[in-house]
């Protein structure tokens, strides 16, 4: 990797992107109203299922996909995927997030004025694009591999669910950084999970986090936007 590459990769880590990623908790507040999450082990836990069941068997395997169409330059395969990503998003909290957050990345690579005339001209045709597309197409266009792009994705949802139980439930910093390590460990063999994943194996199928996600939307006092 280029230095200009890796650059890019560890603005596409940092927590000062501005897109919006630290408002939301993707259900992990409700989790703790019900009192399934209450301390390190059992946000560890929530953290380390979702990951697992849902972000290794559809959002990693997809972005994959939506990487392969950015690199082929194939509108159709983007449509389709950015589509399938959307069908994916099961609450509305979670719709709305992809589409606010990808429109604020969209928004800010806009402004930087670093796309390629092809990317350019691809993001043009595609309607209201979600976060995954967007940011696939940040990777390609700033010629960050496959396999960089997944963990840093991957690495960038971990450290948001930490902060957002250090804040909710709350854990003391000792105990977010130890999730951090653990967690963090089963980054690598879930990216090797998810570019193996055929498109048949892929599933959004994650029901409590999806329950958590729809009860979120009405729970009475919250910190985050979903």
């Amino acid at each position: 990797m280029s230095s200009a590459a890796f650059s890019r990769l560890l603005q596409l880590a940092s927590p000062a992107l501005p897109i919006g990623a630290y408002s939301y908790s993707q259900g992990f507040e409700w989790a703790i109203e019900s009192g399934d999450v209450k301390d390190k082990d059992s946000a560890e836990a929530w953290i380390s299922a979702v990951l697992e069941t849902y972000y290794a068997q559809f959002e990693l395997p997809l972005l994959k996909r939506l990487y392969a169409a950015w690199q082929q330059a194939d509108l159709q395969k983007l449509q389709q995927w950015d589509a399938i990503y959307k069908a994916g998003r099961d609450s509305a909290e979670t719709w709305a997030e992809s589409r606010q957050m990808g429109y604020s990345l969209l928004r800010l690579q806009n402004e930087l004025s670093t796309w390629s005339s092809t990317h350019e001209q691809l993001l043009q045709q595609l309607v209201e694009p979600s976060f995954p597309t967007v940011y696939a197409a940040c990777a390609d266009n700033w010629q960050i591999s496959l396999q960089e792009m997944l963990h840093v994705y991957a690495w960038s949802w971990l450290e948001n669910q930490v902060s957002a139980s250090m804040k909710a439930v709350p854990l003391g910093q000792v105990a977010g950084q130890k999730i951090l390590m653990n967690v963090s460990e089963r980054i690598p063999n879930l990216i090797q999970q998810a570019i193996a994943c055929e498109d048949d194996d892929m599933s959004n199928f994650c029901p409590s986090l999806t329950s958590a996600s729809c009860k979120h939307e009405t729970q009475y006092s919250r910190l985050f936007r979903s």
